[in-house]
């Protein structure tokens, strides 16, 4: 497959709301295993603070609706545990106060 393929594939599949058949391609399998493989199986966000934590997944930086073209490409690829993961996806954004504060 193309490049140019790849992205009208992912495309279609963002279009018809089935990314999920991306991540069960022989192709992404062969890519996330590369990936875990060259960053240690060590999750790159929990290394970043000290810690060593199993990764298991591989989580794109640039978020694969929003870049399609970047979908296999490594540097935008990163190893991260099941918790990191949760956490980017899921982070809570500090909501504005409604009122002044006056101490």
């Amino acid at each position: 497959m193309t490049e140019t393929e790849l992205i009208k594939w992912i495309n279609l599949l963002i279009k018809n709301n089935n990314i999920k058949a991306f991540y069960n391609s022989a192709l992404w399998e062969h890519t996330r295993q590369e990936v875990l493989s060259e960053q240690h199986y060590e999750c790159q966000i929990c290394k970043d603070k000290g810690v060593y934590t199993p990764a298991v997944t591989v989580h794109h930086i640039k978020f694969l609706r929003q870049h399609p073209e970047l979908a296999l490409t490594k540097s935008n690829l990163m190893a991260v545990c099941e918790e990191c993961h949760f956490n980017i996806h899921h982070k809570q954004i500090p909501k504005e106060q409604l009122n002044e504060e006056r101490w």
